[in-house]
């Protein structure tokens, strides 16, 4: 219980559970729209970003957010364009990022050291300025993945049914990329600038597993992220080891219980449907279809696989197109 009285470690809780929550937040909507390597690529353009922070002397938080900004706006804009297909895109932010970050660090004398406290997070530097930084864009990222929830949906699902409502989907498109490039910069102290992509996928994953509907598994994504974060943060502290991989590892942990669960799940419930509801055998004629008296309904034969319907001192049955009705041991023929 000595680490909750530790300032930084406070910081870092919060921190933590904002991240999880504005990941799988916005990280739902990627993978709606087949985008999920979106936040990978963010990533690595916020290196140029942090690198520009220490080569300006601005706060890197704030560079990684505009530059970030700038190039989810530029993935988007050529994805929609048709100048190059979405993983192009996403191909050359990936290289320009990371080369542009590495440049830039050696121009301003900074060494790897300081590089990988934001590749791979460092949540014992997370300042009080920082934190204030990350509660605004985390705030941000929610308020605007759930109070346009409905239109951003409609968007990830069909963009050309969303267009024949009346939506803006070119803005909508580019609420979503700017909304990946402030979680990246949210998650970049928590996770790391190249795991965030992991917290942002993995819970959201994890969740289609068990639910059913998109506001569950936004719901659930949520809450399975605050857990990995929260948890990762405890065990490393515990064990010494970075907090950012173990807040995955523990991530993908869940995966793999959901997975399996869910699979038994869906065995268990294709076990227990009714007969009547599976599709018939291969060379087995299908039942007759059920007939309707005028009078009352009624039922197949007990071989057709439907149950008979009694009515006082007689049963009826339909059975090779005929109706009829059994009285005592006798069948009457209509």
């Amino acid at each position: 219980m000595t680490m909750f009285q530790l300032e930084f470690m406070q910081r870092a809780l919060i921190a933590g559970l904002l991240t999880g929550l504005s990941a799988p937040a916005i990280g739902t909507y990627l993978v709606q729209r087949r985008l999920s390597l979106m936040g990978d690529g963010i990533g690595h353009i916020a290196i140029t970003g942090v690198a520009l922070g220490l080569l300006t002397g601005w706060a890197p938080v704030l560079t990684a957010v505009l530059v970030s900004i700038a190039g989810a706006t530029a993935i988007e804009l050529v994805r929609a364009r048709g100048k190059a297909t979405g993983d192009v895109a996403l191909a050359l932010m990936f290289y320009g990022g990371i080369a542009g970050g590495v440049l830039l660090i050696g121009l301003a004398g900074q060494g790897a050291a300081t590089l990988n406290t934001y590749l791979f997070g460092s949540l014992t530097t997370v300042s009080q300025s920082d934190l204030y930084v990350v509660v605004g864009l985390a705030v941000t990222v929610l308020v605007v993945a759930i109070g346009l929830g409905p239109q951003l949906f409609a968007v990830c699902q069909d963009e050309e049914f969303a267009r024949t409502t009346g939506l803006r989907v070119q803005l909508l498109n580019l609420v979503i990329a700017v909304m990946a490039a402030v979680t990246v910069t949210v998650a970049m102290r928590t996770v790391g600038l190249l795991l965030v992509s992991a917290l942002m996928v993995v819970p959201v994953a994890t969740a289609q597993q068990i639910t059913r509907s998109f506001r569950s598994t936004f719901v659930t994504a949520c809450l399975i992220g605050v857990a990995a974060c929260l948890a990762g943060i405890v065990t490393s502290y515990n064990a010494n080891v970075a907090p950012g991989a173990t807040i995955v590892v523990l991530a993908l942990a869940g995966f793999v219980v959901a997975a399996t669960v869910g699979t038994l799940l869906r065995r268990r419930s294709g076990r227990a449907r009714p007969l009547a509801d599976e599709e018939p055998e291969i060379g087995v004629p299908a039942p007759e279809p059920h007939v309707v008296s005028p009078g009352h309904p009624h039922a197949h034969a007990p071989e057709c696989g439907h149950k008979k319907v009694e009515h006082g001192d007689h049963v009826d049955y339909v059975h090779d197109g005929h109706l009829h009705a059994a009285h005592g041991d006798h069948w009457d023929e209509h």
